[in-house]
């Protein structure tokens, strides 16, 4: 059963399925998610929105603004980890691989394990934190030996 190689980061991933001998590399699938390389402003609305209320037992009303409860970048990133999770997950219902590799830059690695069901996780042979993800598939190969 071939062994998956994900190589990822928040905005980009590709995933390889690698042959041991002789050592190879086999693109399956390049994921991209660009909201996770636009700058906070515009992934969110421009302004929180506004409430107005009438305050109990006293005249007049309350104003306030509510805030946004999480960072509009973390959200794309955690969305993405989990799209990728998810991905994994169908491999491995399918049995397409029986090992997996995860290469990731550190935070985005950490969003992507908290995401993966036990089995997958189970599976993983290897993780590395580092963010390989523009190299291409020679230099890529050379990093990981």
């Amino acid at each position: 059963m071939p062994t998956w190689l994900l190589v990822g980061n928040a905005s980009r991933a590709r995933l390889f399925e690698t042959q041991a001998r002789p050592r190879t590399l086999k693109l399956l699938k390049e994921y991209l998610h660009p909201p996770s390389r636009e700058k906070g402003e515009e992934l969110a609305s421009d302004r929180p929105g506004h409430f107005q209320a009438e305050a109990r037992g006293m005249e007049g009303t309350t104003h306030g603004a509510f805030n946004e409860p999480t960072n509009p970048k973390d959200f794309e990133h955690d969305r993405f980890a989990l799209e990728l999770a998810k991905e994994l997950n169908d491999g491995r219902t399918q049995n397409r691989f029986g090992n997996l590799m995860i290469v990731a830059s550190p935070h985005f690695h950490g969003l992507l394990n908290q995401h993966l069901n036990e089995h997958v996780a189970k599976m993983v042979s290897s993780h590395i934190n580092k963010d390989y993800t523009d190299l291409n598939e020679e230099k890529l190969l050379e990093a990981l030996r």
